[in-house]
């Protein structure tokens, strides 16, 4: 099968991820640096960082609970490691005359303090929460943190918490965060160097990579053009919000605060799921999308449905070990007819499910201009 495809693909498909030439700058120092522009995804991260340089809703944390003897220098060096091994761990992001650019620093130059403090366990999540919710200025400062806790009267009990903004990461970021760092502690804890492959390419060079993939959406034949179209005709006239039975009002800004529900499906139903799924050819996403859209249909009487949904933006196999910014946002609409079936909506939202990630190189942000709804401090976009 794979040999198969491969010969189907032929020459027409994508350009290859590989190392690209870099962009250079002169500081006012003389010295010439490269300056790669930042990823479309990044840009939004960007405009963000500097509208409110104080809020903690971009930033991502890593917080692990470590048991035993700690060689705290094996980690310390553990952290220059993989600061060194992962270039947007120290990048930082100046605005020059012609925008916002990659300023990636010397490693030496960029790794982060290892902040070591004694916390008692009482104390220990208000420390991490204090740690975690402070601000970035990611024009000024490599937007990584490292902090390790260790609990007074509970011997060999540590917590090592890192936090990246979301201009350096995203969850699928913490992966090869924590197993790098990882690594690197073993092998420096044995008093030698990581012995890892090297990474393939670094972020620089995805984003390079990934604007010249798009082309310019001027141009009716390139990629951008053609999917800004698509998501033109498939999210056309959706309605601007969802109105649900709620228990209070819809604030009129949004405060990104938030809490959890834990909801258990046991073994029976799960088979079940995938069993539905099988039998319509679908993903177990599909199936629970799709009953989704019809519980929010239920509740809020409309047949016309959009819900958003993060995708990991790594489909290059170059992306798998690499910390960066790749995750984006599509949005499916479900357009329900009362009279059908659940499995003859699930065949209709199977296709609307692929084309939407066959479509999924357009950031978020680019979409939302090209769509243009009404904007609301109340809400998300679409």
């Amino acid at each position: 099968l794979a040999a198969r495809i491969q010969e189907q693909a032929g020459s027409g498909g994508r350009a290859a991820l590989v190392p690209q030439p870099r962009p250079t700058r002169t500081l006012p120092s003389g010295e010439v640096v490269d300056a790669a522009p930042l990823s479309l995804a990044q840009q939004r991260m960007w405009f963000l960082n500097r509208f409110d340089q104080q809020s903690a809703a971009y930033n991502i944390p890593l917080v692990i609970r470590l048991s035993g003897d700690l060689d705290v220098a094996a980690l310390r060096a553990a952290v220059a490691d993989v600061v060194g091994r992962h270039e947007v761990l120290r990048t930082v992001y100046p605005e020059t005359e012609s925008g916002p650019v990659q300023l990636v620093l010397p490693a030496a130059q960029a790794v982060p303090r290892l902040q070591i403090r004694s916390v008692t366990p009482d104390q220990v999540v208000a420390a991490v929460s204090e740690l975690v919710s402070t601000g970035f200025d990611v024009t000024a400062e490599v937007p990584l943190r490292v902090a390790l806790f260790e609990l007074d009267g509970t011997a060999g009990e540590f917590v090592l918490t890192m936090v990246v903004h979301h201009i350096t990461g995203d969850g699928s970021s913490a992966g090869p965060l924590t197993r790098d760092v990882m690594t690197a502690y073993a092998a420096r804890a044995a008093g030698e160097a990581p012995a890892w492959a090297t990474l393939p390419i670094q972020y620089a060079d995805y984003s390079i990579w990934q604007r010249e993939l798009l082309g310019d959406e001027a141009d009716p034949e390139s990629l951008a053009a053609q999917q800004a179209g698509y998501w033109q005709s498939a999210l056309a006239g959706v309605p601007d919000q969802l109105d649900l039975p709620t228990d209070r009002p819809r604030p009129a800004v949004q405060s990104f605060a938030g809490s959890r529900v834990d909801i258990a499906i046991d073994a029976e139903t799960h088979a079940g799921l995938q069993r539905v799924a099988r039998q319509q050819g679908a993903t177990l996403f599909m199936v629970v999308h799709s009953a989704l859209a019809v519980l929010l249909s239920r509740l809020s009487g409309s047949d016309d449905i959009t819900i958003g949904t993060p995708v990991a933006g790594r489909g290059e196999r170059a992306l798998d070990d690499l910390i960066g910014m790749f995750v984006n946002t599509l949005v499916f609409r479900t357009e329900l007819d009362r009279g059908e079936s659940f499995a003859e909506l699930l065949s209709r939202q199977r296709e609307t499910d692929i084309a939407a990630f066959a479509h999924a190189d357009v950031p978020f942000e680019r979409l939302v201009e090209v769509l243009n709804p009404a904007r609301s401090t109340a809400r998300h976009p679409l």
